[in-house]
């Protein structure tokens, strides 16, 4: 019986070491069995849009991996599924109706145009879900299913405009893509205009993609305004200012401030086409600060060192990064707490400190204006210093005014 007892010892301590590593392989195992967040993304990859919007996959997907890198969400994985919206609003709607109830998604990420925004908000609205918008926009919406991470007007177009208005002049040319937000975009000009004794040269609209735009350009050559406010989408940007080379308007006599051009958009079209005329963001690759080059080394670490980046796709990666935050603090990780958490939210961004405004869901951002350089980057020659609080409703507009030009814009 002596010998047998120390053997009973060691037997009940390795049946011991069995069971404690038994129970680590189940845990470690059980929380990588936990199944994947399956998230949506919605861009144009195809047509028109698909200059602007491919860039902004590659933001929400660094977004995920640094996400995934640091544990996911509570131990899950985040997948992301890509549609390709084709620069088509209600086929972009049809994927959305897909991810939502056939792929299982938690959150959509996506949409550049007004008119694609609206037709998704629609499927998004029905299932109570939730999306994330990337893109500045012409205000005159809120929803409780949408987190918009872009500008409204008082921090993008209305600054731009009145700037524009100090610096140059007061007789403004408007030219835009046909369709919601341009057209709302410069009914807001207009009532700019008039309040600050402005005048409307001329107000002209050409259909997406249009590329013919000769008439009008020399149209402009022949009015001479002070400047022109150009809220054109996609590539009929790169046609534009051509034309407006060809026809020898040049940006120190007419410059030109756009609400749709950015880094990417400079790139794909040849900087020097746009040098020395205006865009206003939220966000310039040209920011000097430690968060902004911080970002810029991972984008490019990850996705080459020639990429340049602009404002929806820094958007588009702090949508996700709030969405992230927002699900790691929820109790539950459901869509209606997540919600609830969101309206909480506050990041330090590379474009600077932003917060979930929780009365329209819209963020509170800083307001920069640049020159465009003919390096494809943009000089900051005017920038607000602080965040500015969200108006999705401009207040210099008469309540049943708004309450008109919200319902024509839907």
């Amino acid at each position: 019986m002596q010998t047998l007892l120390p053997v009973n010892k060691k037997l009940s301590l390795v049946l011991v070491l069995v069971l404690v590593l038994v129970l680590v392989l189940v845990l470690v195992l059980g929380d990588r069995a936990k199944p994947n967040i399956k998230i949506g993304v919605l861009h144009s990859l195809t047509g028109t849009m698909a200059v602007s919007e491919t860039p902004l996959v590659d933001a929400v997907r660094l977004a995920v991996e640094e996400a995934n890198q640091s544990g996911g969400v509570n131990g899950a994985q985040i997948e992301m599924i890509i549609a390709d919206c084709r620069s088509d609003a209600d086929y972009c709607a049809q994927q959305a109706e897909q991810l939502i109830t056939q792929d299982g998604v938690q959150a959509l990420f996506g949409c550049w145009t007004s008119t694609c925004r609206k037709a998704v908000k629609a499927v998004v609205e029905k299932h109570h879900h939730l999306l994330f918008y990337p893109v500045q926009y012409e205000g005159l919406e809120q929803s409780p299913d949408i987190i918009y991470t872009g500008a409204v007007p008082n921090q993008q177009l209305i600054p731009m405009v009145s700037w524009a208005m100090q610096q140059r002049g007061k007789r403004a040319y408007l030219i835009g893509s046909d369709y919601v937000f341009p057209r709302t975009a410069n009914r807001i000009v207009k009532k700019l205009l008039l309040a600050k004794d402005g005048q409307l040269v001329a107000e002209r609209y050409v259909p997406l993609g249009e590329r013919s735009l000769d008439v009008i350009v020399n149209d402009i050559a022949k009015q001479r305004p002070d400047f022109v406010v150009n809220t054109l989408n996609g590539d009929s940007n790169q046609y534009f200012f051509r034309a407006l080379q060809k026809a020898g308007v040049h940006a120190e006599d007419i410059p030109v401030f756009s609400t749709s051009i950015a880094e990417a958009e400079l790139a794909a079209m040849g900087p020097e086409l746009m040098a020395g005329h205006y865009a206003a963001w939220n966000y310039f690759q040209s920011i000097a600060s430690e968060e902004n080059r911080a970002y810029i080394e991972r984008f490019r670490r990850r996705f080459g060192q020639q990429r340049v980046l602009d404002d929806p796709m820094e958007a588009a990666y702090i949508g996700m990064q709030l969405w992230v935050n927002a699900l790691r603090s929820a109790d539950a990780p459901d869509i209606a707490t997540v919600k609830i958490v969101l309206a909480q939210q506050t990041l330090a961004a590379p474009e600077g400190i932003v917060a979930v405004d929780a009365d329209t869901r819209h963020l509170w951002k800083p307001v920069r204006i640049g020159k465009a350089r003919a390096d494809g980057q943009f000089e900051i020659v005017w920038q607000s210093g602080r965040s500015i609080a969200p108006a999705p409703f401009p207040f210099f507009i008469p309540r049943a005014e708004r309450d008109a030009m919200a319902g024509d814009a839907r």
